[in-house]
């Protein structure tokens, strides 16, 4: 009996030794990583993914747009705290940056983050978060700084990639590869390349066993001179990647091509198992031309594809882009989760007091302030960047997660009437359902989106700061021709009501006119030349009566050169039986037939008493195409004869009647065919 039990022992000692070796045999995948397989990406559980996350840029990384700094080289970090030590010092530049990092991002940022529905964070770091090239030691400050993001995560159980976004020596010529000017990773390879290497040895030794990460974006954005190639990059990258190898089986590379992440050429065929081509995408087109070559790059090396960067353009490329990687199965991290004073970011930290005027003088708008002044406007300005001081962009947030993007509609704010509306606004939506704009995005190399103002709001439509005194912070701009904006509004009673329209033009000839739910209401407002652009006067449309209830406001720009702020509606008089009993009233009742028509119609109502009427009609833009001049008629009933020459399609007929006491419209809708 005991030799049976002792050979049992010795089985399941046989048996276990054996899983173990099975389940680790050498340098094999550790169960519970993230990897690559064929062209796709799995998850811990070994299920193909398709990634959404968010970039953190600006915090370990800072870079000048984010902060709205200029600087000579465009805004590198080394150029940041130059101009800052120029004002106050080193002592309180070290200062201020350990107030700016603590509240850039904290562990409410990551909580956020998984609220917004974001399924992992790439983490840019400038190297020397890690590593002084002084005295060529690793700094356990950094890895500090490391560990407790980490832990942060964990608690929320978000996957991080961590990217190299300034590498040793710089990996291209310009400011975010925080670059002296010369790109001296590929000048200087003998002194960057073995830094470079051994930084992300360390980070793989330190990191190996941690399924929390997905895996290293080994460098960012590189951009090689002239006369160093896709082949320099591929050594350079097989270097980082067998280090990483002697230590950490584990994690994927992900290899970005040259040029800023857009070129692959010498990057073929892949030369790790476990490793993911990585592309950016900015200021260009959204539709599949603009991937092909880069699908066909995961189908000729069976390697998959990851939108490492994107974003910093308006909400409908946003959404456009954000459909066309997950269409085609493509994993996406946007451009990035927080600046100061911006509308393509989830959230927008204010301009503290002061801060603008340090701003102006660096881009030589303004004079140099005290070292007091600038200390206390950058010290508000590292605690305007808590997430509890920051300003949401529900539009960004929109069109990055809403399936229904394209044809939500929502009221950004409560527009009650009688009442004040801001013409910026308009309803949360999209091109074509709540605005029509005609420039929405930036599909050539410049930065930026549709708004030519670049303030409140990233749909397109173009907004600046005003000046109005009697409107409100910004208004709408740059208007053209057939542009639209539409409001959901509330109207407490059908009544009579006067509309106030605050306006702007340096130009002058502009016009405009309200719908309500797409019926023109009141005549054409016109204006002229108020001698600029934020010098602001007030045009009027009285007596439009607008029923009761929730109804869908549209200001349509029917000639434009114009910037328009604030519109104010006050009523007039109520118009129900109770308020006139004693006004005869004229039958409300437009008949137009035969319909559909072939252009030839008669307009038919009824009057009991003289009037005098006028009959337009009106496409689906709201243009006005046809019109029959006002005409005087009896009391009774009459079919004016009405013959237009409209191609086929739906039409709007108009009639207005004015009675004596008031202007009275009835509207039918027609189709005209051939």
């Amino acid at each position: 009996m005991v030799d049976l039990i002792g050979r049992c022992a010795s089985s399941l000692l046989l048996w276990i030794v054996l899983v173990v070796s099975w389940a680790t045999p050498g340098q094999a995948q550790e169960p519970g990583f993230f990897r690559a397989s064929g062209t796709e990406i799995l998850d811990r559980s070994g299920t193909p993914v398709v990634l959404k996350g968010v970039g953190l840029g600006g915090w370990l990384m800072p870079e000048g747009y984010m902060l709205q700094i200029a600087a000579p080289d465009g805004g590198s970090p080394r150029s940041i705290r130059a101009q800052i030590e120029d004002l106050i010092g080193p002592v309180d530049t070290d200062a201020f940056f350990e107030r700016f990092e603590a509240n850039y991002v904290e562990e409410k940022d990551i909580a956020q983050i998984v609220e917004w529905g974001f399924d992992h964070i790439r983490l840019p770091f400038n190297y020397t978060l890690f590593f002084d090239p002084t005295t060529e030691t690793f700094r356990e400050e950094g890895f500090d700084v490391l560990d407790t993001f980490l832990d942060w995560c964990r608690t929320y159980d978000i996957p991080v990639v961590l990217d190299m976004h300034a590498a040793p020596g710089a990996q291209s010529a310009l400011n975010i590869a925080n670059s002296d000017g010369v790109a001296r990773l590929w000048t200087e390879p003998d002194t960057y390349w073995p830094q470079t290497v051994a930084i992300w040895a360390e980070i793989a030794r330190r990191y190996a066993d941690e399924t929390l990460i997905i895996g290293y974006d080994l460098i960012n954005e590189p951009v090689t001179p002239e006369g160093v190639g896709g082949a320099e990059l591929r050594a350079l990258y097989e270097q980082i990647t067998g280090a990483i190898r002697e230590v950490d089986p584990n994690h994927i590379v992900f290899i970005e091509g040259n040029f800023f992440a857009t070129e692959f050429a010498g990057l073929t065929p892949p030369f790790d198992d476990n490793m993911v081509y990585s592309f950016h995408k900015y200021w260009n087109g959204t539709g599949l031309n603009s991937i092909q070559y880069l699908l066909d790059l995961r189908e000729e090396t069976n390697t998959p594809l990851w939108l490492g960067e994107t974003g910093e353009n308006s909400n409908p490329w946003f959404h456009a882009v954000t459909r066309l990687a997950e269409e085609h199965r493509i994993g996406i991290n946007w451009w990035t989760h927080k600046k100061i004073e911006t509308v393509t970011s989830p959230v927008s930290a204010p301009f503290a007091p002061g801060y603008e005027a340090l701003v102006n003088y660096w881009r030589g708008n303004g004079p140099r302030p005290t070292a007091a002044f600038a200390r206390d406007a950058l010290f508000a300005m590292a605690e305007g960047l808590d997430l509890d001081s920051c300003v949401t962009r529900p539009g960004v947030l929109n069109a990055l997660f809403n399936p229904d993007y394209t044809r939500l509609r929502e009221p950004v704010a409560e527009h009650v009437i009688p009442g004040s509306i801001d013409a910026v606004d308009y309803d949360l939506g999209t091109q074509g359902t709540t605005y029509n704009d005609n420039g929405t995005m930036a599909t050539t190399g410049t930065p930026g989106g549709g708004n030519n103002g670049g303030q409140y709001r990233n749909d397109g439509v173009d907004i600046e700061r005003s000046v109005d005194p009697q409107g409100g912070p910004f208004n709408v701009g740059w208007t053209e021709q057939l542009e639209w904006l539409t409001y959901t509004v509330t109207i407490e009673e059908t009544a009579t009501y006067d509309v106030e329209v605050r306006v702007a033009s340096a130009v002058g000839g502009g016009r405009f006119r309200f719908l309500l739910n797409d019926e023109v209401i009141g005549p054409d407002l016109q204006v002229r030349n108020t001698g600029g652009w934020q010098n602001w006067q007030s045009v009027f449309l009285r007596g439009v009566e607008l029923p009761a209830g929730e109804h869908i406001l549209k200001l349509l720009v029917r000639r434009g050169d114009f910037n328009v702020n604030r519109m104010r509606f006050t009523s007039v008089s109520a118009t129900s039986a109770e308020d006139a009993p004693d006004v005869p009233q004229p039958t409300g009742r437009l008949e137009v037939y035969p319909n559909p028509s072939t252009g030839a119609v008669r307009a038919a109502f009824e009057a009991d008493r003289p009037v005098r009427a006028q009959l337009e009609v009106f496409d689906l833009l709201g243009r006005e195409v046809a019109v029959q001049p006002w005409r005087s008629f009896g009391a009774g009933q009459h079919a004016w004869p009405v013959t237009t020459t409209l191609a086929p399609g739906s039409y709007l007929y108009r009639l207005r009647i004015d009675d004596g006491d008031r202007v009275r419209s009835y509207t039918q809708s027609v189709v005209v065919v051939r």
